[in-house]
């Protein structure tokens, strides 16, 4: 019988079995092409919207996890993996008290279920921390900064430490280096340093603009890195590739020092060392990832009280709201985690203007700058992660026009070379963190940048080996039960 002669649904459960093994080997944006392709044929199956829906979780897309899971629901109010997935959907975005219902509901459809019971005790768990934390928590007139309560020339260094130490108020090369030989090695920096480095950091991007001007002279280059989410032994192949950040290597992170990755610290504490020794060879911008919500759900805030202790949590916690939003350089490319904006005339100033020392809001300004994606339609849509928005070329050209630039660069998306050139090369996605989370398969890759002309070289590259630490092994208790 050929493809002509089948019925719409035989078709359709053929494209799931593909979809099936397609997911199976982490192929998930693929999986979702054939998921849709069975949906087209046969929209009844409540089976093929929930499968869907955990691909799209795979890809961090939470938005559009929501959308199939709630329609897999509307197919089949009983059909529990609907309830489940828009449960993990909604946990994934931090909104656990809409996943205690969803988890509820799975309790009730299927009673005797022990993974069902063992995901809602964890659920309703979170919630009532949150309710509690919420309970007890200050109000913002009351609250004074962690930072201004440190005094770290008091704290003593036991003679019995052998580790990396700053020999007065100057972070050097040589201590850096010491640093990082220490954390390959699985060392912790003792405490009294690693205040020193974050509370310096602190006062340096306090200092800054919300939207800094980086001048690249004539001859000279510049480096761009996307993504790097706590993967350490890659940060350092960057380095090995490409050399080590200084005034003449200067480098900018684009944001997502953190999260999911479990050597996070060791990340966050080498950029900022660097920028302390180097302030001109190391810019950093702020990510959707450098944020409470986030470091309490993906790894970061775990990692931190583990391998440091609670104040500096707080601490991490504040310097992140002094991280700048945007870079341009040279008055040429315009660089961003996210991406644009839900309304046109948004002009530079408009950035700069921004009061960035908060967490980040649910919607303005400067959610957009941290979670917005490109799409390849023209105009603006829903976003496929439930915050900020979709935004097309004909988005990208006007906000360029506008503003006197010549390209977009961002980051915020895993891409399998490491990057994506869009929207007729005018934007531009870099992710530096190759294999993410030890399952996507992709390449890393840097963005070289010379002036004058300031045309875009793409290095790519592939993952280094990493000592057997899982990805998110310091993440939500409940989260991990999903990953």
């Amino acid at each position: 019988m050929n493809d002509k002669e089948k019925l719409p649904e035989e078709r359709a459960e053929e494209f799931k079995i593909l979809a099936n093994e397609a997911f199976k080997v982490h192929k998930f944006s693929q999986a979702i092409d054939l998921y849709t392709q069975a949906i087209e044929l046969n929209p009844h199956n409540a089976v093929y919207w929930a499968n869907r829906a955990i691909s799209h979780t795979k890809l961090e897309e939470y938005g559009s996890a929501l959308q199939d899971a709630t329609k897999a629901i509307d197919v089949d109010p009983r059909y529990s993996k609907g309830y489940y997935r828009r449960g993990a959907a909604y946990l994934a975005m931090g909104k656990f008290k809409e996943a205690l219902k969803d988890f509820q509901q799975v309790k009730r459809l299927c009673p005797n279920d022990p993974d069902a019971n063992k995901k809602l005790k964890e659920c309703d768990k979170a919630v009532q921390k949150i309710r509690f934390e919420e309970a007890i928590a200050s109000s913002d007139s009351e609250k004074r900064s962690i930072a201004d309560s440190i005094d770290f020339c008091s704290i003593e260094v036991e003679p019995s430490y052998t580790g990396a130490r700053i020999e007065g108020e100057v972070v050097t090369l040589d201590f850096v280096k010491k640093m990082i030989e220490d954390f390959k090695k699985q060392k912790c920096l003792h405490k009294r340093y690693a205040f020193q480095i974050v509370l310096q950091t602190r006062e340096m991007l306090r200092a800054m603009a919300s939207l800094v001007d980086v001048t690249i002279p004539n001859g000279k280059h510049f480096t761009v890195c996307g993504d790097i989410h706590g993967q350490f032994y890659d940060l350092l192949n960057i380095f090995e590739l490409n050399g080590l950040p200084s005034e003449e290597n200067p480098y900018l992170f684009n944001g997502d020092f953190v999260d999911r990755g479990s050597f996070s610290l060791e990340c966050i504490l080498t950029l900022f060392a660097f920028k302390c020794m180097s302030p001109s060879g190391m810019y950093l911008s702020r990510g959707n990832h450098e944020s409470k919500s986030m470091n309490k759900i993906y790894g970061f805030e775990g990692e931190v009280r583990s391998k440091l202790n609670e104040t500096f949590v707080g601490l991490f916690a504040e310097v992140f709201c002094c991280l700048p939003l945007a870079h341009v350089l040279n008055n040429k490319v315009f660089v961003v985690h996210g991406g644009l904006f839900s309304v046109d005339g948004v002009k530079l100033p408009d950035i700069r203007a921004i009061d960035r020392f908060c967490e980040p809001p649910e919607e303005g300004l400067m959610c957009e700058l941290l979670w917005s994606d490109p799409q390849a339609q023209p105009g603006r849509g829903p976003s496929k992660r439930g915050v900020g928005l979709s935004f097309g070329g004909d988005v990208t050209k006007r906000f360029l026009q506008e503003n006197n630039l010549d390209l977009v660069v961002r980051s915020h998306e895993v891409k399998d070379e490491g990057y994506e050139i869009e929207h007729d090369g005018k934007l531009i996605t870099v992710f530096s963190a190759p294999n993410y989370c030890d399952q996507m398969g992709n390449k890393g890759a840097y963005i070289r940048f010379e002036a004058p002309h300031m045309k875009p070289d793409i290095v790519s590259f592939s993952v280094v080996p990493h000592p057997d630490v899982k990805p998110m092994a310091y993440a939500n208790n409940f989260l991990r039960m999903f990953s």
